[in-house]
């Protein structure tokens, strides 16, 4: 691990308890222009560590402080998920720049340290998540190449296993119900937006924001994964 700081974190407010593991791509065309912008102080923008794709780890800020990767977003009524988080980036240049599956090393670094990281923190498994699934309105990130199933596999994350029973029809109302119960910021976000940040993450195959019988299946069998309420009970805000 190279430590490469930034100047970008401030302190955890009080009362403040990491719960939870975000993922995301640096959606930049270079490694050095993702290592630039997290560090430098004009950008306002930082995370905890970047992993580029021969699987370097870079660690930008301390993990008892409060890195700037989050943005506006929400998860189980939280509105501040960078006083509760620990962010990683993932050198990929994102649907901008030429979005390309993660390599091998790279995965195998990230789940190194994810590992660490939850055990450390007693992060829940349901709460590694992606960007899109705190801010569906406005990122994609880590994307629909990202191997949740494969770490899931690992023992990092949750991945649903549908059965039979799972097969009924959704009325919209329960799908709106299920994404809400998991975490999803329904009221803020919406329908679609949520349900297409569920599909990124949960089923990559097809991404259509529509409540396909497949999904519908994955999120129903996802509904039966024991989810705990966030540790957390800090006042609103959002940056």
């Amino acid at each position: 691990m190279i430590d490469h700081p930034s100047a970008n974190h401030g302190p955890r407010p009080d009362g403040a308890v990491v719960d939870i593991l975000l993922v995301h791509f640096t959606g930049l065309p270079s490694a050095a222009i993702a290592l630039d912008r997290l560090t430098n102080a004009e950008s306002g923008v930082s995370a905890h560590y970047t992993i580029d794709e021969d699987g370097t780890i870079y660690r930008h800020v301390a993990e008892d402080r409060r890195a700037w990767h989050a943005g506006v977003g929400g998860w189980q009524g939280c509105r501040d998920i960078n006083s509760i988080s620990i962010g990683v980036e993932l050198v990929n240049p994102g649907h901008e720049f030429g979005y390309r599956p993660f390599p091998p090393a790279q995965m195998a670094a990230f789940q190194t340290l994810a590992r660490d990281i939850v055990q450390r923190h007693h992060i829940p498994p349901e709460r590694v998540l992606g960007h899109s699934d705190i801010a569906p309105a406005r990122k994609q990130d880590p994307g629909e190449l990202f191997d949740w199933r494969g770490l899931a596999a690992s023992g990092i994350g949750v991945w649903p296993e549908p059965t039979p029973d799972d097969d009924a029809l959704a009325s919209e109302s329960e799908v709106a119900g299920l994404l809400s119960r998991f975490g999803y910021d329904i009221a803020t976000t919406g329908l679609p937006l949520a349900l297409l940040a569920f599909q990124r993450h949960f089923h990559p195959e097809w991404l259509s924001a529509l409540p396909l019988a497949e999904t519908v299946r994955r999120l129903r069998a996802l509904s039966r994964v024991p989810t705990t309420p966030l540790q957390s009970r800090l006042p609103q805000r959002t940056a």
